[in-house]
Parts: structure tokens; C-alpha cells; sequence
């Protein structure tokens, strides 16, 4: 639990540092066995504990405010007595920040106060029998009863003064923290099958979504590693123009307005600061990082190290960025909206900027730090020129249409000559090579090709990349890394858009065991235990569940009412 902001330092890190990192404990004295559930339509989390001695009901809940966010970190855990006589037992423990700061607690007038870091935090109680501050730790001890209530509340800002609120005001503000999840979930424009899943994940980038800016963090955690024997662990509390760009697809099928708008404000300004390449990802406040990752000198989980904060991708050259940034853009255009004259011209710049670059290597979206020709790294420039193409014809943007029209077109001529392997029946991931990139999926959403070569090229994945319902990213990583759930998502969505309606759909069923017993889901799953490898939970695959449930579910409808199934080469 990162305080106040999610890429701030986190005091309570015991995941990754299970002797210094820090906790926040909160559970029965006795044995337990514990169930979980959000509460309907929200992200305040119930969990329910039961012992011999009786049942106890545990609601956290990340506050807000009568106006929305909070200046301040506000997380209440409000204890509920269901059942029996249950002795509960808490404690406030901060850990170093990784290994920055050392953290000690002072006893005020208004209650304990805990220090780590330039980080203050003030501890809120309601009904317990006994509390005790230590050194370095706060504890709370309560005994329930049915229909008792307690609280443990906590308070954090950083490098600022402290407000400390009321510990009844911290409890009552849960209930206005539900109401405000639910009226924002009544806002959501779309009912269809698998509903709970894609409900839940709306809810879910809504979380991710940092307030002051409109930026999209990419995960909410750091570290967590996507190996168990190689070292892939990354921080991923950032900003990734592409992941930006499928959240706001995926909210602007929802109907939702604010955030969207925010989003795609925090975008584009970003790209205005930052000059002519479009950017790969930012701060959560829209600043560039360095190149530079700190490593932490801790265990990490379950002693996969390394722990890092930063990334080195900021500066790396992926050309699929530009087909990203386009394809929100004209999305937000379709839906009536319509772009200022200084946008227009950044996205005229884009375009021709996308002319003159796409013959060059890049990372590619997999950022893997090699640069070759990568096929899809390609067609992100070509789907960019298209709908700049289609922006200029509608008079949203000025510039040269003629050129970029064009220019698309020698694109698609690159690829279907350097791009197409006929033995293997697949677009390939770059010239000359065998290997296959799960990326292509991508391209059929875009619309680049839906015909009998992209068909065959989703066997081929399969064939290849394929683990149960699953994918890997690419050949060879298998060796050392789980199967990339957006991969499996983006299957169901590229078999939808080929005609492929009976096997989209039975994919999609087989998918939806995936998700944990709260509906989260990770970057990877392990292909041998079933556990989730990587940052959790990852905006990138309930992305892609959502336009997956979306576009399947539509397709199905509209085979249904008889009309004719897609397919072709858009």
C-alpha cells in the first residue's frame, strides 16, 4: 500500500519485503477461514471471516470525499460483528519504504502517529478494548458481538501536514465511498453477456485511473514478478500511451464521459510536452522518467528478487504507439466530439511523422530491447495513416491526406511481401523469421486484414503460442515466462472479426475461470501451478477482456437478428 498516491513510497510492503517491508494486520485471534466479495457495484471490499467463536465481517475501503478524491490517503477497515464473541486483534506496523527510511511513532493528544520517510500517518479507532503504541508499531485489540461495529482507520499524506479526521467521520465516510461507486457504476451504458466480468473490470480502471491527471496506470503494483526463474520483474506504476489508448476505447463503449475526457486531455498534452515522437509512457503526473530503474535490496515475493522502481522503456522507439494514439482519437471524433485546432495540428504532425519513421526498427510492443523490423510495429504506423486519412476527410485535422494515404499503402505492401510466411500460414514477427508474435491479434482488431490470411495465421498462434485457452506473448517464451492473458483476449476478439463465432465464443467461456475469486486478473498465469505471475491487477488484460466481451457479444447479437457475419479485409 503505496501513501498517499500509487507511485508514491509504500510503508506497508511486506509482499515484497516480508522482514522490513511493513503491514497493516487485521484478522481474528483464532483460526480462521476467510471468503471475499466486493460489495455490489463498488471497489469496497468485503471479507468474512469465520472461527469457532463466531463470524466477523471485515469492510475496507479506500474513502472519498463528498467532491470525489481526497487531499489526504484515507483507508478505513470497518469491523462487523455477524455472529458469536470474536476477539480481533490489528497492528500498524510501517517498514522502511524499501529500505529508505526508518519509522517510528510518537503518541499525541489526538491519538498515535506513525513517521517513515517523509510520510505521516495517523491511526483512527472505534470501539476497541485496548490499544498500544510501540516504538515502531500500533496495536489494536476489539471483541465483537452480532451487529457490533468497529473501526481501524489510517490517515497518510507526504511531505505535507497531516489532517486528522474524526475516526466517526472515517467510518461514515465508507458508506458515501459506496454510494459514490454505485452511482458511478449506474453510469455505465452497456448490459450484455458476461456482464459481471466486464462490469468489474470497468471498475477496476476506474481505480487505476490517478484522479489529478486523467492518467491510466498501467498496474498497481511493482515487482511482482512475471518468472519464477529468470529476473522479469518491473515497476508498472506508469502511464503507457497504448494501454491509455484501450482504456478510453474501452470507456467510451460504456458510455462514461468524465474520464474519458480526462484521459484523453492527460494524452494529448502529454504528447505536446514531450515534442514529435509520440511517447511511450510517463509519470502518473505526466512527467518523462530517465532511463534509469533503482534496484532495492530486498528479498521481493516470496524471495523472487529483484524489487525495482522505474523503466527503462520511456526511451525506447515503438512505432505501434502512433496507431494507438490514432485509434483513440478518431474514436473520440465518432462519438460526436470534436478535436481543438491546436490538436489537430499535433495529429497532422503525428501522421507525417509516422510517414517518415516507419521504415526504421524499433522495440516493439513487447519492449524486449533488441530492435528489428517487427511486422506489427509496422502496421501501428499503417492503421495511424489510415485514420489520419479519415480524420483529414471529415475536417478534424489539416495536413496532407493524399501522402498519407499513400504512404499506408506501401505499408500493407511491405508487409503482405516481407510479413507473410506461406509454409508457416502466418504473418510472421519480422522479416526472415520463422517465430510468431501474438501481437498480429491486433491487427486484425484494426481492421489491417479479416480474411483467410489472418484466419490462418490465428490457427498457426494457436498452434504455436497456445497453452489450454491461453497464449504466450511470442516464440520462445515459453522458456521463460507464463502465458500473457491480453493475448487470450485478443484471441477472442480476432476470431470474432475472421467469422469464427462458434470458437470465439467457447473461448471466451473457457477464459472466464481465469479471473481471481474478487474477478482481478493478472499480467500472467503460470502454465503449470494456475497462479498469476506478474503486476496485479493489470489494466492491459481486463482491457482486453472487456473489448473482447464486447465485441464478441455484439457479433453474436447481430448473427441472431440474421445479420451477416464479418469478415474480409476491411
Amino acid at each position: 500500500m503505496p501513501a498517499p498516491d500509487l507511485d508514491s513510497p509504500a510503508p506497508f510492503a511486506a509482499l515484497l519485503d516480508a522482514g522490513d517491508g511493513g503491514y497493516l494486520a487485521l484478522s481474528p485471534v483464532e483460526p480462521f477461514t476467510v471468503s471475499r466479495a466486493y460489495v455490489p457495484d463498488t471497489n469496497v471490499l468485503t471479507t468474512t471471516y469465520r472461527t469457532a467463536s463466531g463470524v466477523v465481517r471485515v469492510v475496507d475501503s479506500m474513502n472519498t470525499g463528498v467532491a470525489g478524491r481526497l487531499p489526504w490517503c484515507e483507508l478505513a477497515r470497518r469491523i462487523e460483528g455477524v455472529e458469536g464473541s470474536v476477539a480481533v486483534r490489528a497492528e500498524v506496523r510501517p517498514g522502511t519504504c524499501l529500505n529508505q527510511g526508518s519509522a517510528w511513532v510518537s503518541t499525541t493528544v489526538h491519538g498515535p502517529v506513525l513517521r517513515v520517510h517523509e510520510l505521516t500517518m495517523g491511526v483512527r479507532t472505534l470501539g476497541h478494548e485496548r490499544l498500544d503504541v510501540g516504538a515502531r508499531s500500533v496495536t489494536v485489540e476489539y471483541r465483537t458481538s452480532p451487529g457490533s461495529r468497529h473501526l481501524l482507520g489510517l490517515v497518510a499524506t507526504e511531505d505535507e501536514p497531516l489532517f486528522l479526521p474524526r475516526a466517526e467521520d472515517v467510518d461514515a465516510a465508507v458508506d458515501r465511498t459506496v454510494d459514490g461507486w454505485q452511482t458511478w457504476s449506474d453510469t455505465f451504458g452497456w448490459h450484455g453477456r458476461w456482464e459481471p466480468l466486464v462490469r468489474r473490470s470497468g471498475l477496476l480502471l476506474k481505480q487505476l485511473i490517478y484522479a489529478p491527471t486523467g492518467a491510466l496506470a498501467a498496474a498497481a503494483t511493482t515487482s511482482l514478478p512475471e518468472s519464477l526463474t529468470r529476473q522479469k520483474n518491473w515497476d508498472y506504476r506508469f502511464s503507457w500511451t497504448r494501454d491509455s489508448a484501450y482504456a478510453l476505447t474501452a470507456l467510451l463503449r460504456f458510455g462514461v464521459r468524465e474520464e474519458t475526457h480526462a484521459a484523453i486531455s492527460w494524452m494529448l498534452r502529454t504528447l505536446e510536452r514531450h515534442g514529435r515522437e509520440p511517447v511511450i509512457l510517463s509519470r502518473l503526473d505526466g512527467s518523462q522518467p530517465d532511463d534509469r530503474v533503482r534496484v532495492h535490496d530486498v528479498p521481493g515475493w516470496r524471495g523472487v528478487g529483484r524489487v525495482v522502481t522505474g523503466n527503462p522503456a520511456a526511451q525506447q522507439l515503438q512505432l505501434g504507439v502512433f496507431g494507438d494514439v490514432f485509434s483513440i482519437v478518431a474514436l473520440y471524433v465518432s462519438q460526436g466530439n470534436v478535436l481543438d485546432a491546436g490538436t489537430g495540428r499535433l495529429m497532422a504532425m503525428l501522421a507525417d511523422r509516422a510517414c517518415d519513421v516507419w521504415r526504421q526498427p524499433d522495440a516493439g510492443m513487447w519492449e524486449l530491447g533488441v530492435d528489428r523490423h517487427n511486422v506489427t510495429s509496422k502496421l501501428g504506423c499503417w492503421h495511424a495513416l489510415t485514420q489520419a486519412v479519415h480524420l483529414a476527410e471529415i475536417g478534424q485535422i489539416p495536413g496532407q491526406a493524399d501522402r498519407w494515404r499513400a504512404e499506408a499503402r506501401l505499408i500493407r505492401a511491405w508487409v503482405e511481401e516481407n510479413g507473410w510466411d506461406e509454409e508457416l500460414g502466418a504473418y510472421v514477427w519480422y522479416p526472415g523469421s520463422r517465430e510468431l508474435d501474438a501481437s498480429i491479434l491486433l491487427h486484425a482488431i484494426s481492421g489491417f486484414d479479416r480474411g483467410p490470411r489472418m484466419s490462418s495465421t490465428l490457427d498457426a498462434l494457436r498452434r504455436e503460442l497456445g497453452s489450454g485457452p491461453h497464449l504466450h506473448r511470442y516464440s520462445g517464451a515459453q522458456r521463460s515466462e507464463g502465458v500473457f492473458l491480453a493475448c487470450s483476449f485478443w484471441m477472442v476478439s480476432a476470431l470474432t472479426l475472421v467469422g469464427r463465432l462458434e470458437e470465439a465464443e467457447e473461448l471466451m467461456e473457457q477464459l472466464q475461470a481465469t479471473a481471481n475469486d474478487v474477478g482481478l486478473l493478472a499480467e500472467m498465469v503460470d502454465v503449470d501451478s494456475g497462479g498469476f505471475l506478474g503486476n496485479l491487477p493489470q489494466a492491459l488484460s481486463h482491457l482486453a477482456l472487456v473489448n473482447a466481451a464486447i465485441t464478441l457479444n455484439d457479433h453474436l447479437d447481430q448473427a441472431g437478428e440474421g445479420g451477416p457475419e464479418p469478415g474480409g479485409r476491411d
